[in-house]
């Protein structure tokens, strides 16, 4: 729709994004932060801003550094916490630090500077209690011996790093040479509680107790090949003393939460998969000392976040459910579980009140994520914040029904008018996952506004619907998930606003790879876009970042059989294909390879001189997802031009920005 932000990319981009969410102890004040795009478009700086949690007055900014702020804490005192880069006279690009900005008011006020800088920060609700995460090189026995090592790497310009173990890399940065620690903050300096931890909190998570005496932290450990298992481990604050609490050699076990009283810990217990049988993700507590106790054995969702209630008599859990995630509340006696928010929203950042009450952030595709307060009736106040943007069309819910008799939901995006729509198929990735919450990087109003109906289905494997429904495409992924994509094609097809002959595909990741997968196995496409896709299985998963993982999930015979390169022969829809150069979890390799053959043995092959209608759009810098806002634009701009040559038969001019 013409005068919407999604018709024109610049104003898209430009559009402020929400993330995080801070709430002090006393629960009067409110943080959010804002990302705005900088006047050269090149980057988001990111802003400290306080929201009236009555939701009655406007957003106010407190923070205005040029690089931006992150990571919003209150200490127990009310002070704002936060980490940010700001260069001074002597040091340019210094690394990140960690600020304080008075609850009293004044000037941010940098409180600790390390060498490697401050990657993030926990403070206690009820002690004068901080803990830092930093990274630290394995040999340094101190900060201060941190600082002398990397001025000795800095001015031999080294960059090598010698592993002993696995993994060397992930999602989109090498891992190594320096390990992630944990640090009490006092007086300006950093004691670190964690010596020697190797890889073990690099991807972890932890709570600090509410009077700062203790944390827990969910800590890697090496397992049998090249595979980690997570435990969780208790780290006196004063001490460093480590002990392990929760051990289980057939589950990960992560993001603990300590009860306020600090009796008990509540955490997520994933189950380790195997080519037959997938994950099972229950929320357990322990009480310290005692034993495991598993609360949602008889609850068919898998919990995603976890956190106690202010008084500590409930758990509060989100999850995927139907297309959403609503917050839910889980009694620790009984493991009964009754659902909060009712809406069509999801929610993450739970924090709660002392009244009953807690603060989140929610989205859906009608609106990007916003703030909001969530009484104990589950009656929901939004606080002003953003402004939401004007969309393009209307969303709609579609369900088909597979062949197997299952149910298959899927939102279905709508352009403004009433001329039928050609058909755009979006797969999301994962795969254990749903499409049910606002995405800036796949956002389906851009292509909405270009005329098209976007259909975004939840087929086997997407969470929210129960175990069975993963378990039918478990270690199948072009059987049940692609026959589940046909059947909702099928559906959307036979909406009156949808235009049946002009119909194409696109997904990322494990989205990509169902569009490989499709590109195989129909040719009732017209275009067929393949953002960081899987292609050769038995290449992909001895080199991406987690390959125990993947390994566990499929033998090498399953491999083979759900392999799209096997049916590379059958390709005769043009193909976008998409990859960056830093993609570790789906390596380079993958597009590469997939290029070569599009070129060489698909039906629809390079002719003598070289011409071929498939196209390739290659990122040297950019990872899985790509992150940088000029990028991002070229990413819409190419697909559009590619979606428009070959399914409305229409030319649009590439940008000049790729020369």
């Amino acid at each position: 729709m013409a005068g919407t932000p999604f018709a024109d990319l610049d104003a898209y981009l430009a559009l402020p994004r929400v993330s995080g969410l801070a709430v002090s102890p006393d629960g009067r004040r409110v943080v959010t932060m804002i990302s705005e795009l900088n006047n050269k478009g090149s980057e988001y700086v990111t802003a400290a801003w306080e929201l009236d949690p009555d939701g009655q007055h406007a957003a106010r900014r407190l923070t205005y550094g040029a690089k931006g702020e992150s990571q919003p804490t209150f200490t127990a005192a009310g002070d704002l916490l936060f980490v940010a880069a700001r260069p001074t006279d002597s040091d340019e690009e210094p690394p990140a630090a960690l600020w304080r900005l008075p609850a009293n008011g004044g000037e941010a006020q940098r409180i600790l500077e390390l060498a490697g800088g401050v990657s993030g920060v926990r403070a206690a609700r009820s002690a004068d209690v901080v803990v830092v995460t930093a990274p630290m090189l394995p040999s340094a026995g101190t900060p201060e011996d941190d600082k002398r090592l990397r001025t000795l790497r800095k001015d031999n310009k080294v960059s090598a790093i010698l592993h002993t173990g696995y993994p060397v890399r992930h999602w989109d940065h090498d891992l190594g040479p320096d390990h992630a620690h944990l640090l009490r903050v006092e007086s300006g300096a950093a004691q670190d509680i964690t010596p020697q931890p190797g890889l073990a909190l690099n991807e972890a998570t932890a709570d600090i107790s509410a009077d700062g005496s203790f944390a827990v932290a969910s800590w890697e450990l090496p397992a049998p090949g090249a595979a980690l298992r997570s435990v969780l481990v208790r780290i006196d604050i004063g001490t460093g003393e480590r002990t392990v609490i929760a051990d289980d050699p057939v589950a990960d076990l992560g993001s603990p939460a300590i009860s306020p009283d600090g009796s008990t810990v509540a955490f997520i217990r994933e189950t380790h998969s195997t080519p037959d049988q997938a994950p099972r993700i229950t929320l357990c507590t322990q009480v310290f000392g005692g034993e495991r106790v598993e609360l949602t054995a008889r609850w068919d969702r898998w919990p995603t976040s976890v956190t106690w209630s202010h008084d500590g008599s409930t758990l509060l859990v989100t999850a995927d459910d139907d297309g959403r995630a609503p917050i839910f509340c889980v009694r620790p006696g009984t493991g009964d579980v009754s659902q909060l928010t009712h809406d069509d929203f999801a929610y993450s950042d739970v924090r709660p009140v002392a009244d009953g009450a807690l603060y989140a952030l929610r989205s859906s595709y009608l609106t990007p994520p916003h703030p909001v307060r969530v009484d104990a009736d589950g009656s929901v106040t939004v606080l002003p914040c953003v402004e939401f943007p004007e969309l393009p069309g209307e969303l709609v819910e579609v369900t088909a029904t597979a062949d197997d008799g299952t149910p298959v939901r899927s939102w279905l995006t709508l352009p403004a008018g009433d001329t039928p729509a050609p058909l755009l198929l979006w797969v999301h990735g994962g795969p254990l996952g749903s499409w049910n919450t606002w995405h800036w990087r796949w956002n389906p109003w851009v292509l909405t506004a270009l005329g098209y109906a976007v259909l975004m289905p939840d087929p086997a494997l997407s969470t929210g619907y129960g175990q069975d429904f993963i378990q039918r495409g478990w270690g199948a992924w072009g059987f049940a998930p692609f026959t589940d994509l046909m059947a909702a094609v099928d559906a959307a097809c036979e909406h009156p606003r949808v235009d049946a002959g002009r119909i194409a595909v696109m997904g990322g990741s494990f989205g990509g790879y169902m569009a490989n997968w499709i590109a195989g196995h129909t040719d009732r496409f017209a275009a067929i876009v393949t953002h960081a896709s899987l292609w050769a299985l038995d290449q992909f998963g001895p080199t991406t970042d987690g390959a125990y993982w993947w390994a566990r999930e499929m033998t090498p015979e399953m491999a083979e059989h759900n392999s799209p390169h096997r049916y590379v022969g059958h390709i005769t829809t043009p193909m976008l294909v998409i990859h960056g150069d830093k993609d570790y979890r789906v390596p380079i390799g993958e597009g590469l390879r997939l290029w070569n053959d599009l070129l060489t043995r698909s039906g629809l092959p390079a002719d003598d001189t070289g011409g071929t209608a498939h196209r390739y759009l290659y990122y040297p810098s950019e990872g899985h997802w790509i992150a940088a806002p000029q990028h991002a634009k070229i990413w819409y701009q190419v697909v559009a031009a590619f979606l428009s040559e070959h399914v409305l038969k229409e030319h649009i001019d590439l940008p000049e920005t790729l020369g």
